[in-house]
């Protein structure tokens, strides 16, 4: 399969982005994640993916995230490529509005597997296209920011940078 990475700047540094000859985002890491994005490409597509350097439109999208333009990136097209489980724990974070952060627990209530808590923080682990698929909207229980694979810094900073621009009748939502 042939995919086209792009890095991108951003406030959290360089993004490798990667997406499909249909443009549906395949993978979105930090730089310093690169290991990461090869070995969940591999995983989810097999050796024979090969990575093409190219231009992304999706760059628009997250640069305008970034400028604080939040909803910029609700409607990028995602292709995970997980089990079907994981499938539905990545598709509810999608739905979690932004400055509305939600819990583990939650999550898998959402989904319909209310005692899985710890399995969709291995989905969430494994979450292929950060910050677009917002894993990071994802705390404990107790309120404590938890496990992220960019680093809990970079998940308060996108916390805090949502909870400036969201919108605040979608962030009252409750999930």
């Amino acid at each position: 399969m042939k995919l086209t990475i792009h890095t991108m700047p951003s406030p959290l540094g360089d993004l490798l982005l990667v997406a499909d000859e249909e443009g549906a985002l395949r993978a979105l890491e930090y730089a310093d994640g690169e290991e990461r994005l090869h070995r969940l490409l591999r995983r989810r597509l097999g050796h024979e993916t090969e990575l093409v350097p190219g231009a992304l439109p999706q760059e628009q999208a997250l640069t305008r995230y970034f400028a604080g333009e939040i909803a910029a990136i609700d409607t990028l097209p995602v292709a995970m490529g997980g089990t079907t489980f994981q499938n539905q724990a990545w598709a509810a974070l999608r739905e979690i509005p932004a400055g509305s952060p939600a819990t583990y627990g939650g999550q898998a209530r959402r989904i319909g597997h209310p005692t899985a808590a710890r399995a969709v923080g291995s989905a969430n682990h494994n979450n292929p296209i950060n910050i677009v698929v917002p894993c990071h909207r994802i705390i404990g229980g107790n309120g404590a920011l938890t496990g992220y694979a960019g680093g809990l810094e970079r998940k308060r900073w996108l916390l805090d940078h949502e909870a400036r621009h969201a919108d605040p009748v979608a962030a009252q939502r409750l999930l």
